[in-house]
Formats: C-alpha cells, sequence, structure tokens
C-alpha cells in the first residue's frame, strides 16, 4: 500500500520578524518543517516498513515569492525525504502562494489522484504556522475518503485502520475503512534526527516538480484574504525613585500590589 504524508513549510514561528508598525514581515521570515509533520513521516516510514509500498512527500508552496523561497521549500521537502520518504512530489506555482485550507487540499488532492494508488493519506493534526487543522478534512472531502484526526495511534489490518484519537475531554477509539485521510499528534511517535548518511541520501531520492496546470487545476476555491498582525504589547514605563533601597523596594511592592501581581 502506497502511503502519501503533507509536508508544509512553514513560517518559523521562532524566528518571526515585524516592523514598527506591528506588520508581519512574511518574506524576511525562512520556511521549516511544520513539527507535527515529522510526527507523519515517520508513522507512514513504519507502516510502511511493515506493510510494503512507498511513502510519498506531498507539498505545495504558500509562502511567496516562490523564486526565492525555493532553497528554503526545498529543504524541507529533502528532511522529509531524510527521515524516510522514497519520493517526493511538489507543487510550486505563485497562483498557490498564501492558499487557504480548502484551496491546499485541492491542489493535493490533485496531486494525489495523479499519482494514484494512494490509499492512506498522512499529515500533522496542524501546520505550526497558521494552526487551522483544516487542511486534513477538506482532502478527504475532495478525494471522497475517510477521515480520521487527532490521531495518536494507529495500526492497520485487513483493509481497516484502527486509530485512539485524542478529544478535548477523553481518548476515542475509531475503526474505519481504507483509503482514508488521518491527521495525527505529536504523541504519536517520537521521530529520530536523520544521520548524515541519511540526508546525504535524500538528495539522490527523486524530488518532482508541477505548477496548478499539471495537475490538472486552472482554478482554486475561492477563500478570505487573511490579515497577518503582530501582538502588540505595550509598557507601562513606570520608574519608582526613593532616598533608599528600603523606600524604592516598599515603593515597587505597593505598585505589585496595586497591578494585582501581589497580595498583602
Amino acid at each position: 500500500m502506497d502511503i502519501a504524508v503533507l509536508v508544509k513549510a512553514s513560517l518559523d514561528v521562532n524566528l518571526v520578524r515585524g516592523d514598527a508598525e506591528g506588520r508581519l514581515l512574511k518574506e524576511a521570515i525562512p520556511l521549516a518543517i511544520s513539527e507535527y509533520d515529522r510526527n507523519a513521516v515517520y508513522e507512514a516510514v513504519r507502516l510502511r516498513d511493515a506493510l510494503g509500498g512507498k511513502v510519498y512527500i506531498l507539498s505545495v508552496l504558500t509562502w511567496g515569492p516562490t523564486q526565492r523561497r525555493m532553497r528554503d521549500f526545498e529543504n524541507v521537502v529533502r528532511e522529509a525525504l531524510a527521515l524516510g520518504g522514497d519520493e517526493a512530489h511538489v507543487v510550486v506555482d505563485e497562483a498557490a502562494v498564501e492558499a487557504g485550507p480548502k484551496a491546499t487540499a485541492y491542489i493535493l488532492s490533485k496531486l494525489v489522484d495523479k499519482l494514484g494508488g494512494v490509499g492512506l493519506v498522512l499529515c500533522g493534526e496542524a501546520s505550526m504556522d497558521m494552526m487551522a487543522s483544516q487542511v486534513s478534512n477538506y482532502l478527504a472531502s475532495y478525494l471522497g475518503y475517510n477521515s480520521v484526526t487527532f490521531v495518536r495511534e494507529l495500526s492497520i489490518e485487513g483493509g481497516k485502520v484502527r486509530c485512539k484519537r485524542d478529544l478535548e475531554n477523553y481518548i476515542e477509539m475509531v475503526e474505519t475503512e481504507l483509503p482514508a485521510v488521518i491527521s495525527v499528534t505529536g504523541e504519536i511517535n517520537k521521530p529520530r534526527l536523520p544521520t548524515l548518511l541519511q540526508i546525504r541520501r535524500a538528495f539522490a531520492k527523486p524530488l518532482k516538480t508541477y505548477s496548478l496546470s499539471d495537475i490538472g487545476v486552472s482554478e482554486l476555491p475561492k477563500q478570505t484574504p487573511t490579515k497577518y498582525e503582530l501582538v502588540k504589547v505595550s509598557r507601562k514605563n513606570i520608574i519608582i525613585e526613593g532616598a533608599s533601597m528600603e523606600e524604592i523596594a516598599s515603593k515597587l511592592v505597593d505598585k505589585l500590589i496595586e497591578e494585582g501581581v501581589l497580595r498583602r
């Protein structure tokens, strides 16, 4: 059984940059693989080793401009290949830049159709930049596959997949038939960092790039434009002065009590 894994080149939330007006400088933020996508790749490799088949890495470049982003994007995809993926199929097109979850899922559905024979699609529960948790359900709808989300444990037997999934207040056991799209949580496994040899081998693995027209996409689903802003934090800049350290300390305690930080 062939398995596809969705991997997103996300804005690196550890290196967020903005200007003085609080605008997010998206083009200045490097791209990195989403953490949960590593879990998805690692789980796909485990299943492939047990059941046979191939692991396809699928991705759409959604942060532009595409030419400037290609190096970061390829590094993300190659990292997924180093984790054990067999080959990668990616979509790079200016029309796909800043595609929302619905449009991204539509593009990925056409990519899955083009590959053919994919019985299982795995992805992380959310991307680390947008955290929408919507792509997997949209994708399942477009493909006509069953869908299970927030899975922390899974097994496949007899054409069925059995999942343990996290809900807000309890854990649920779910069984569904293949083909299916499954999103996984960080609890499903602990991915190991790829070795130097695995990284070197990743550069020899196939990586095929498509435009939207290559996969038969002429128009994307409509989406509401997204506005990005940084959270603004303003300081009160209170200066405490006194004739002695004891007086300053007393005034500081009074101010902390006034602010609700301390209680008498």
